[in-house]
């Protein structure tokens, strides 16, 4: 049995004693009148099912928008009218709303419901919509959610029409993608089932989606078949459906993913989010997508770029590009070369527009040497500086506080901490403009 819910302390292997595992014990925080309300609380089932009360639902309109300074004040008054449970619950969700509005929207998040670690690692919304849309257009109709968490990939899958079953062992996890659905007005194209996904048949749908947790008691967990459930077990139902998903940590191993797969790596805002593995599309396509916009980069099979000196202009590539191992194709786009065999950054001389890096003129070249740059950044006026590194162990915090300890210029500059040629070297600049 795999316990794939997305929850704190849900992520061991399956249980010996199946019986047992199904009846472990959970600990539920409750707050007395005089302990901290902004003490994070655990939503259990007896702490979301009073807040789907026309009275809680009432208090969560109430306490809407709260700031963490009035909590204490906010809950004292409440109760004196509500239960206390009630208010810390009320509190406690009107809280995760507020953070999870990043991912989905101030309109969504103001009418979901969420969990701590389901705001952590629940699907931008953003990148949801964009995966069901890729569904939408493979002509599938229905899709088994395997693994669904609290429901956003499921919300998403059912905006685009899509009919949607979404699976999860972990009764509060399901009971907030339950509730979700309803609150979103989806429910009628989302079926919430509390289950083993090793126990689904997905027989009649025309696709699998599998999001398997990837987080444990000690931190994330980097090796793919100790996700739960394991990566084979989710490629083994993937092969059921006429096409499928999986959605993969962004730094898994080129060399895991298997032939009949292909692998795309996202990212939303210049963030890498995730990486997936579609079945019944292009086995052995590598692609990088970028949001918002939906632009996607193909690989061509490309050898490594060649080094060359440091030209006039510098790229760095979006972390999708880098991570989906495109820096290749990047490169011949932009007539450009690697300024190290071991970096991933690209030089041009020319200025070429492309939506897969950013582009930096390149001003001063120098050796790494802290008082060079700090007299050379006094030269230029330059009160803000932004710092970049890769292949370097300096940390940008500290160059920028030992360079630039009084800013007061007028200029803004960008240095990057790299390689060149094997070389530690400090490249000065400024975003480049058309």
């Amino acid at each position: 049995m795999y316990d794939c819910s997305h929850e704190a302390g849900s992520f061991q292997a399956p249980a010996r004693n199946p019986g047992r595992h199904r009846r472990r014990r959970r600990t539920i925080h409750r707050l007395a009148d005089n302990e901290p309300v902004n003490e994070p609380v655990n939503l259990a089932n007896d702490h979301l099912a009073p807040l789907l009360t026309p009275e809680g639902r009432a208090l969560l309109d109430e306490v809407r928008g709260t700031a963490p300074a009035d909590e204490l004040a906010v809950a004292t008054r409440l109760r004196r009218e509500h239960p206390a449970e009630l208010v810390s619950a009320a509190l406690a969700q009107a809280r995760l709303r507020q953070r999870a509005a990043a991912k989905f929207g101030d309109a969504d998040a103001d009418r979901m419901f969420f969990t701590p670690n389901g705001v952590e690692q629940s699907t931008r919304a953003t990148v949801a919509a964009y995966r069901a849309e890729r569904f939408r257009a493979l002509g599938v109709r229905s899709v088994a959610d395997l693994c669904c968490g609290i429901g956003g990939d499921a919300i998403a899958l059912a905006r685009a029409g899509i009919r949607v079953l979404a699976v999860d062992r972990d009764p509060v996890t399901a009971a907030t993608a339950r509730a979700n659905a309803e609150a979103l007005g989806l429910a009628g194209l989302i079926e919430v089932r509390e289950a083993d996904v090793a126990e689904v048949d997905t027989a009649g749908y025309d696709a699998v989606f599998v999001d398997p947790a990837r987080r444990g008691g000690r931190g994330r967990i980097f090796d793919p078949e100790a996700y739960s459930p394991p990566l084979s077990w989710a490629i083994g139902a993937a092969s059921t459906a006429p096409v499928a998903a999986l959605k993969i940590a962004p730094g898994i191993p080129h060399e895991a993913i298997p032939a009949a797969a292909e692998a795309e790596w996202i990212s939303d805002a210049g963030d890498v989010k995730e990486a997936v593995l579609w079945f019944g599309t292009a086995p052995g396509a590598v692609r990088a997508t970028l949001l918002p916009g939906r632009r996607t980069l193909l690989g061509r099979g490309l050898p490594d770029p060649a080094v060359r000196p440091v030209g006039h202009y510098l790229y760095e590539p979006d972390g999708a590009v880098i991570r989906a191992h495109l820096v290749a194709e990047v490169a011949e786009d932009l007539s450009g070369g690697l300024i190290d065999p071991t970096i991933a950054y690209i030089t041009a001389d020319g200025l070429h527009a492309t939506d897969y890096a950013s582009a930096y003129e390149i001003t001063d070249q120098l050796p790494f040497n802290v008082k060079k740059l700090k007299a050379l950044l006094r030269e230029r006026e330059v009160g803000i500086l932004t710092v970049k590194k890769r292949g370097s162990a300096v940390e940008p915090e500290e160059l920028r506080r030992k360079a630039l300890p009084k800013p007061q210029g007028r200029n803004a500059a960008t240095v990057f901490l790299t390689r060149v040629a094997g070389a530690p070297t400090m490249l000065l600049g400024h975003p480049a403009r058309p």
